[in-house]
């Protein structure tokens, strides 16, 4: 697993964005089976209870789903997949939109850099694609 702690937010939290953005991005599908708790733990070098309490969270939230003593798996739910998704948008754009909103770069110029931006990594995508 690729995740590196910051010191500003909870380890919990970041366990749970960080499972987030890799159901948004399709690296872990609906119905996968996730880590075991202990698992999750040993893997991220984390407190156990940390573990637990993000796994938790994410299933008060709908994200991950237990049934009796069967593995914790990704919900399949389309409701809560979008919502996720959603969400991560918003929270990147807000982020985004309040930065150049401080540094005063008109709306007009955003969307030119974002476009020319976008543009941009998509070519570079093709580049890569094509090596």
């Amino acid at each position: 697993m690729g995740l590196k702690f910051n010191n500003r937010d909870p380890v919990y939290m970041q366990v749970i964005q960080y499972f987030k953005i890799q159901i948004a991005k399709g690296t872990i599908e609906p119905g996968e089976e996730v880590p075991s708790r202990r698992e999750l733990a040993n893997q991220l070098k984390i407190n156990p209870n940390t573990a637990q309490r993000a796994y938790k969270e994410m299933e008060e939230e709908g994200l991950i789903f237990t049934e009796g003593n069967l593995p914790s798996r990704v919900t399949k739910d389309d409701r809560v997949l979008r919502a996720v998704r959603e969400e991560l948008i918003m929270e990147a754009t807000e982020t985004f939109i309040q930065t150049m909103h401080s540094i005063n770069v008109s709306l007009d110029e955003v969307v030119q850099r974002v476009t020319d931006n976008y543009q941009s990594h998509l070519e570079e995508g093709e580049k890569d694609d094509r090596s």
